[in-house]
């Protein structure tokens, strides 16, 4: 049986709020509707944060999946279109700010090929999303004392890149 992996580190709250002073003061027009953010890491272990952070900050990682009963167990809301989300790597330190552009909730069934690509893991393809997120998810509600099922509720999410400004989609580093 193999060592289980690192957890992901509770996130550097001071240092997420200095990166979000910073985005805030650069671009004021963003926070109108509010300056509501959430401040967490993706995955379930330091290892896979990172490198799915990775993809985000420098490959094609622009939408994420969650059951909806993960937020209500993490005493959180849903995401909402605009919102941000500082992500974290797996040591907790926050490295991008991401703006949600995309919502839809379903189930395991619904998603298509499109989203799939979206989430820039694996090869991308419809197939390793059903597996690996089928696989995750597995682990995840077993850990979490339950079961996944199929029928839950996923939310789907698109999101851009909005800061640090050399991470940003659009600047020179992003090849806009």
């Amino acid at each position: 049986m193999s060592e289980p992996l690192p957890p992901v580190a509770p996130p550097d709250l001071d240092a997420a709020e200095r990166m979000w002073a910073a985005y805030a003061a650069a671009h004021p027009e963003a926070l109108v509707a509010g300056d509501e953010h959430v401040v967490e890491g993706f995955g379930d272990s330091a290892p896979l944060a990172d490198a799915l952070l990775d993809l985000v900050l420098h490959g094609p990682k622009r939408a994420t999946a969650a059951l909806s009963i993960e937020y209500a167990e993490e005493g959180q809301q849903l995401p909402r279109i605009g919102g941000h989300w500082i992500a974290c790597d797996g040591a907790g330190a926050p490295r991008a700010i991401l703006r949600t552009t995309e919502l839809r909730l379903g189930g395991f069934d619904t998603v298509d090929a499109a989203f799939a690509w979206d989430e820039g893991e694996d090869d991308r393809s419809l197939e390793s999303w059903r597996r690996e997120h089928r696989r995750y998810w597995e682990r995840t509600r077993a850990a979490a004392g339950s079961a996944f099922d199929p029928g839950d509720e996923i939310v789907f999410e698109r999101f851009r890149v909005v800061w640090p400004p050399e991470h940003a989609d659009g600047s020179p580093a992003q090849g806009s």
